[in-house]
């Protein structure tokens, strides 16, 4: 396999997530940077390029175009207009319809034939657009979901119970926004339940961190990367390295006809399978609610 992953945008984002691959062992063989912005690109690919020869990975890096695209195994979007002051956020979603159209059609007129990765928000929406735009199985795009919320409720758990954050198994699922939540009938660390651990009270604190931690990061330094980058890094192994992980990327839900965050294994080929989680009455309230937002943000933009 030639592992050459491309990045469509140079912003903060996709840059963090460039930093990140460069400074972790990955199998990434050769990376392309792409923008509108080619010269930012550019700058881009030779600052990365520097870091080589102390990194841990050794990796082609360079700028290029949508032509780059037909032998790539991975392409990650992390591009789009940002929401305006006063802009409501259907403006925006329609802003970016545009542009991932225009975009997911360059790309597949090269015969791309790998895995696409959406980034750029409202992403769940984006994502399912990219699936329709593309023609491509649903298990071969995907969004990053809610891996870097339920990596938030992980780390906000671990400081709560004095536990290494990788020993606590719990997922934020739904749509990555204001209505995704914390599938606590399912949390356990250690094979306890984290419901017999802690209580209601800090339980509903602990999910709200979650959901709401972008808000004060935004509000405190203007933008999230650092955490996402990571998270993209991780998905890019997985899928590179086909480790079949359980993560909660933004997949096909037939059942509801939309992309949410939800635990699926992961792999090479994409999404190998949903799991069939159990979850409590209320749960499924809260997802069907979740699923109802996502819906309408689909009907709109498609009206």
């Amino acid at each position: 396999m030639a592992n050459k992953v491309m990045i469509v945008g140079t912003g903060n984002v996709g840059m963090s997530y460039g930093f990140a691959l460069v400074h972790q062992r990955t199998d990434v063989n050769e990376l392309v940077l792409v923008d509108i912005n080619t010269e930012d690109a550019e700058g881009e690919a030779i600052d990365l390029r520097d870091c080589l020869a102390v990194a841990p990975s050794y990796m082609k890096i360079s700028s290029g175009s949508y032509a780059d695209a037909a032998d790539c195994d991975l392409i990650v979007i992390t591009a789009g207009v940002p929401q305006k002051p006063g802009e409501s956020r259907m403006d925006l979603l329609k802003k970016n319809a545009a542009i991932f159209k225009d975009m997911i059609g360059q790309i597949m007129e090269t015969g791309f034939d790998g895995i696409f990765l959406v980034v750029s928000n409202p992403m769940d929406v984006l994502t399912y657009l990219t699936w329709r735009y593309s023609g491509l199985p649903p298990e071969r795009v995907i969004g990053s979901g809610t891996v870097l919320d339920t990596a938030r409720l992980r780390y906000r758990l671990s400081q709560r119970l004095h536990i290494h954050p990788k020993n606590i198994h719990a997922y934020q699922v739904g749509e990555h926004g204001d209505t995704e939540f914390a599938l606590w009938s399912c949390a356990s660390a250690g094979g306890q339940p984290i419901m017999d651990l802690i209580n209601n009270n800090d339980r509903a604190e602990i999910e709200d961190y979650a959901r709401k931690e972008a808000y004060t990061i935004i509000e405190k330094k203007g933008a999230t990367y650092y955490g996402i980058g990571t998270c993209l890094a991780m998905i890019t192994n997985c899928i590179l390295n086909d480790e079949n992980r359980i993560l909660t990327v933004s997949n096909y839900d037939e059942l509801s006809d939309t992309y949410n965050g939800y635990p699926v294994v992961l792999g090479r080929n994409g999404v190998v399978r949903r799991l069939g989680l159990q979850i409590s009455p209320d749960e499924q309230i809260k997802f069907n609610s979740s699923i109802r937002a996502l819906q309408q943000a689909i009907k709109e933009v498609a009206d």
